[in-house]
This record gives C-alpha cells, structure tokens and sequence, in this order.
C-alpha cells in the first residue's frame, strides 16, 4: 500500500519551511518541545486525511501571517494500480528519485512512479486540496484524489479519539479489517419503534404538566398537534447504520471504555492486520497513557524490530523508554536552523547507537554537558540542587542534559551528539593526556569546552581550589562514605607513609592546611576505590559542601563554574 517519499511544508505553524524524506518504517521524531514534531505530524493527518473540510485558525499560519498561504505538500510512492490507472491520474503521475529526492514532471525508467498531493490554506481559510501537475496545469486541468482513493491511503490515527476506531464507523480500522459489513438497520428501526411506544407510556405520567402546557400552547397559536402532545423516542435520533455496533468484551462492557493508552496498543495490533488496506499511523505522545513495558508493545506492534516494516508509522515521542527501544535509523532529530526545519536521522554508528541505549533522555533535550567520568556529572547534579535551593533555575529547565562520557570516549559522544544538531559540551579532567584531533574536530564544529586547571583533576581542583573548613567536611564525608582507617590508609599511601589522617587534621586545625598536604588528599581522593567516584556520592558533596562553600574558594574555580552555568543559560535569551 501507499508510503510516504517526502513531506514538504510552509508556513504552517513554527514551520516556515520543511522538507524530509522519511524512511519506509517507522519514523519516530525526537528533540525538545516545541520544535515542531507534533506540526509535522498534523500536517501529514490534514494533507492525506480523510476529510471534506478542515478547521483552520490564523493562529495555524506561521507568525499569524495570513497573507503567506499553508502550503503541505506530501508525494506518495508504492502505488497500486488504482492509484496508477492512466484513466484517472494518468496526468499527474510523476517520477521519484530517493537518492536525490528529486521529483520530476513525468515517470521514467529507474524511477518511482508517484504521485504528489497539496493541501494550500489562504487568508480566506478555505482548505484546497489538489494533484500537483505542471502538465495537467498547463492543459487546465485540476483534481483531487477519489474520494475512495483519499479513504484508503488516509492514516489512521492513534489519538485521543482512538476509541472511534472500536466501532464499525466510516474510516475505522474495523471496516479496514474485514471484507464484511453489518446491516443493524432493520433490527434498530424495529427496537427504535418499540422503546418509542414502552417509553412513550412511562413519560406519559412523567411529564404530564409540560404536555399539557404545550398542547395548549400550541392549540391556542393554531399549531397542528392533534388533542394531545406525545414524548416519544424519535427513531431518527437512533443512528441506524454500522456505526452503532461496537466491541464489547465478554462481560458486555464496550471497549470504548479502554484506557487511552489500552486502546491505542489494541488498534495499532487491529492496524497490523489492515496493513494490506492501509499502511500508515500517526502517534503523538506515543507514551501517552502506557507504562514502559507497554510502550514497548506498542513499538513492537507497530512493526519496529522487523526487517521488513509492515506499515509506516509517524510518531513523536518524549519518552526515554521508547529512545531506547528504538534503532538509530529510526529516529530523526526535529532542529531549526534559520528559518528552516530539518529532520536529521540519528544514524546507527557505533557512537551514536551505544549513547541512545545508555542515554536516550539526553536526546530529548536541547543542549547536552558530556562529563568525562560519572563524578563530574554528579559534581554538576549536586551544584544544580544547591543553585534551585537559592533561587536558580534548574538545568532541567534550562533544557540541559548530562551524558556520562565514559572517560575515553567522551569527545566520541559529543561528537555524536553534535553532529546531531545538538548545543553540546564537553566537561573533563586535565590530568591525562587526550585525543587532540578528538577534541579539535569537535572545538572546529562549534562545541565548547571546559577543563580544570591543567594537570588536575576534579579531586585536585576540589582540595587545592576550596576553604580549609569546605575540605575537612571533604574528609569527613569520605569517612562517611568509606571507612575511616580506609582514608587513613589512603592518605598514607598517597604521601610515601609521610602523612596520616591525623596529621591532615591536626593541619586544618592549627596552621592551615598546605599545598602538600592538599595534594596528598587529592591523590589519596583518586585511588581505585575512589573517595567520591559514583554519581551519588558526588552529588551529595556538591550539594551539601561545595555549593555552599563556592564563594569562599580561589577566584580561578570561581571562574570556572560559573563559565560552566552561564554556557547552560546561554541559549535561554
């Protein structure tokens, strides 16, 4: 059945301008909100809907600007012969390049045969669907697709109003599934006639007083009603068609009282089995109403993991669940650069797929920090608690996503993510040697760069950058977390048995501790075990001793923080 080759949209919305070439499967669009994926996927509903007439609102015009007409053009490949009968669109057939993307006036040998359906909305607000045709124009001739034509292609849609499809009406996926068509008319007209006499009898006591007050107004005005007004069931208020037969389960409850989300899983399975007749779906929010392990039936019944896609599905998504189950070549990327809208596709290269599978939230933002170990992305969760707890906006809201870069491979993942589209940066140690060309590709490409103090890592910084009393609370915390003799053994490792721990504390009490001293907690700090190496215990001692104790420590980590923050507040305006 009929695919989707290229979606081309203007001035609908936030899209001034928007071209893609989706894939054949599924097409799922990620990135942050606002960005136009739920646009896109309208625009697709309204151009090939089903449908005589459209609401439309200046507010659908990009900027309110009326005078720049809606514009969504979408050409459609893998026609059957209905759609490539010479008879009935022999003028508007045309000729489909994938490789280029290309669509010429007329169908030739090595191309896709297809056709291209328009949807234009001026000021008047008057949707006009057409075939675009340069030849047909120029002969004079317009049109549209068949009717029974627009209803096959049409995609169904897995929305709010999913319960529609649970019933035998116009355009349900029920009447897509099956060749048969149930006739309720003789039987409703019948129970129609006899609830209107049983009811009739019952209201005639119920309403007495308003009956009469209308019989006699209407005698007085000369109205024809006879001797006396009657309440009875209008049988044409009982819809008599297919509409009316509906699913129940085995208790006699109509599906319909499914759950949003119970009922888009059962008709994206009902839209498998209709694929012959239709093959495309449309889901907004798929994680709408689901629990994760049903956002991962949904995605399977949509044909996601199959090596030949059985429909093809559009779908916006904003759920890490559904990144993860998904292949990179099945996501694209919604960023607007300009004017103009792009859907980038994430790609399955080996950098790309591993970081969508170990971070599939960060996709879901605009702007991502890559931290070099799991201790510089709790050093930056910790420092936005304590900022929101003075009054800060948090980097949630800020769109700002932490990938842990996983030491070696961080300037890869950035890179991934930056040619992506993604506003990306990059947090690491300056303690060892790193990739230069890793690190230049990705300073070229426009990403941004933060590093301690040459030499230092984020331990080093920490006990050579903050007050004496922000480093025995250190101390005391790596206590905490470890063991006292731990540290203690530690700390006499790190300085060749010169110092112990209650020579660092004697130290902090007295004089002051020195840049030896503070070396040597900072080399004890980075041992194998780590003082502070997991998210969680980083987070802590950000929170609760950093933050707090930031503006007490050298003017040099002062700098560097806030360059850090106010990259993160940079995009905001």
């Amino acid at each position: 059945m009929a695919v989707i080759r290229k979606i081309e949209i203007a001035n609908f919305r936030c899209l001034k301008k928007f071209v893609w070439q989706p894939s054949p499967g599924i097409n799922c669009l990620i990135g942050p909100g606002d960005s136009g994926k739920s646009s896109i996927l309208d625009a697709i509903d309204y151009c090939l809907g089903a449908r005589r007439n459209l609401l439309i609102a200046d507010t659908d015009f990009h900027l309110l600007d009326v005078n720049s007409p809606i514009r969504i053009t979408v050409t459609i490949g893998k026609l059957d012969d209905a759609l490539k009968s010479i008879d009935a669109y022999g003028l508007y057939l045309k000729g489909f390049d994938a490789e280029s993307g290309d669509i010429v006036e007329e169908p030739e040998a090595g191309l896709e045969t297809v056709l291209t359906v328009e949807l234009t909305v001026a000021g008047d607000l008057e949707p006009q669907w057409k075939l675009v045709s340069e030849r047909a124009a120029a002969q004079g001739h317009s049109r549209n697709l068949n009717w029974a034509d627009r209803q096959r292609i049409a995609p169904t849609r897995l929305g709010i109003f999913s319960e529609n499809h649970l019933s035998w009406r116009r355009g349900s996926i029920l009447n897509r599934i099956s060749e048969e068509r149930v006739d309720a008319s003789a039987a409703l007209v019948a129970a129609a006639r006899e609830m209107r006499n049983e009811f009739g009898e019952q209201a005639k006591d119920q309403l007495a007083a308003a009956l009469q007050i209308v019989t006699e107004t209407a005698n007085d005005l000369g109205v024809p009603v006879g001797e006396e007004v009657k309440a009875l069931l209008d049988a044409h208020s009982v819809s008599i068609n297919g509409g009316t037969i509906s699913l129940h389960d085995d208790r006699g409850v109509p599906l319909k009282a499914l759950g949003l989300g119970s009922a888009r899983l059962l008709i994206a399975g009902l839209q498998r089995q209709g694929s012959q007749n239709t093959a495309m779906a449309i889901v907004d929010e798929l994680e709408h109403g689901l629990e994760p392990h049903r956002i991962i039936r949904l995605i399977d019944a949509l044909g996601a993991k199959e090596q030949d896609p059985p429909l093809q599905a559009f779908i916006t998504t904003h759920s890490p669940a559904a990144v993860r189950e998904l292949m990179g070549n099945q996501l694209y990327v919604v960023r607007q650069v300009g004017d103009q809208h792009f859907a980038k596709i994430v790609g399955t290269a080996n950098d790309i797929q591993g970081t969508i599978r170990l971070f599939p939230e960060a996709l879901l933002a605009p702007s991502i920090i890559v931290c070099e170990g799991a201790s510089e992305v709790g050093f930056l969760r910790g420092l936005d608690q304590h900022r929101i707890s003075t009054g800060e906006t948090a980097l949630t809201a800020l769109g700002v996503g932490l990938v842990d870069g996983g030491g070696n491979n961080t300037f890869r993942r950035a890179n991934a993510f930056l040619m992506l589209g993604y506003r990306t940066a990059v947090l690491r140690d300056s303690d060892a040697a790193i990739t230069p060309l890793l690190e230049r590709t990705f300073r070229n490409s426009g990403g941004a760069v933060f590093a301690w103090t040459p030499g230092r890592a984020l331990e080093d910084e920490l006990f050579l950058s903050l007050s004496d009393d922000a480093v025995e609370k250190l101390i005391d915390e790596a206590i905490n977390l470890k063991d006292e003799s731990f540290i203690d053994e530690n700390i006499k490792s790190a300085s060749g048995n010169a110092k112990d721990l209650a020579a660092i504390r004697a130290e902090l009490t007295t004089s002051g501790i020195t840049d030896e001293s503070s070396e040597i907690l900072s080399t004890a700090a980075k041992s194998a075990s780590g003082w502070y190496k997991t998210v969680t215990a980083m987070e802590t001692v950000a929170r609760e001793i950093i933050g707090p104790a930031l503006g007490d420590a050298t003017d040099e980590f002062i700098k560097k923080v806030e360059a850090l923050f106010d990259w993160m507040q940079d995009d905001q305006g």
